[in-house]
């Protein structure tokens, strides 16, 4: 396991700034008892975010004819929706969702050439929640496989989240489970697939970026 690095500053911030408060109290508080439990909760607090920025190493899955979980999370929406953004037609949605708790880095869950990547400034909804992939703070890119099409990925802040990281540029080529980006506490990831994808999770499952196949393209 490694600490990723848009973690530094927030983790280097969290321990100034609890530290600061910790000195205060212990220099200003005279019941030890109470000053002792805020601290171990100071402690578990930093170790929390620490951990959030936690990157594990794992076995990586590749596979040209399939696409791979973007991002550790549970599903919470594997439905066929219109996509109004870029296809402007049925797509089948399929929604990963970030807790506090998951693992909050990206990756690409296809190989291509990027053909888009668009950031929108939005709400704050909770990343459940159904408008959020269209009223949210997001970042869009569209992934073209040279075989299968184009894959659109939608990065979507939450109620918590404050800050999307996209790596993508338009045109480059970029590989199946390299970073994609990375979103700072709860969120989600939507994928746009076609519509007869052959679809290998289920609702409320629990998967992992970089190792989980969602679904796979048919042979033509």
């Amino acid at each position: 396991m490694y600490i990723h690095r848009e973690g530094f500053a927030s983790i280097a911030i969290a321990f100034f700034v609890l530290l600061v408060i910790d000195v205060i109290l212990w220099l200003t508080v005279p019941l030890t008892t109470l000053i002792g439990i805020l601290s171990f909760i100071f402690l578990g607090l930093f170790l929390w975010i620490v951990s959030f920025f936690r990157i594990p190493k794992r076995e990586v899955t590749i596979d040209d004819d399939a696409i791979i979980a973007p991002a550790d999370g549970k599903v919470v929406v594997i439905e066929e929706t219109v996509e109004s953004e870029y296809f402007e037609d049925k797509r089948l949605q399929i929604s990963i969702f970030m807790s506090p708790l998951n693992v909050h880095c990206n990756y690409n869950p296809l190989k291509g050439k990027v053909k888009l990547t668009a950031y929108h400034p939005g709400k704050y909804l909770v990343a459940w929640h159904p408008k959020s992939s269209t009223m949210n703070e997001r970042y869009t890119g569209v992934i073209q496989h040279e075989k299968h099409g184009d894959v659109l990925v939608r990065q979507v802040a939450g109620a918590m989240a404050r800050r999307i990281v996209n790596y993508h540029k338009e045109g480059e080529e970029v590989k199946q489970s390299e970073e994609l980006g990375f979103i700072k506490f709860g969120s989600r990831v939507d994928l746009f697939l076609p519509t007869d994808i052959d679809v290998k999770i289920n609702l409320n499952e629990e998967v992992k970026g970089r190792q989980t196949v969602i679904a796979k393209f048919k042979r033509e």
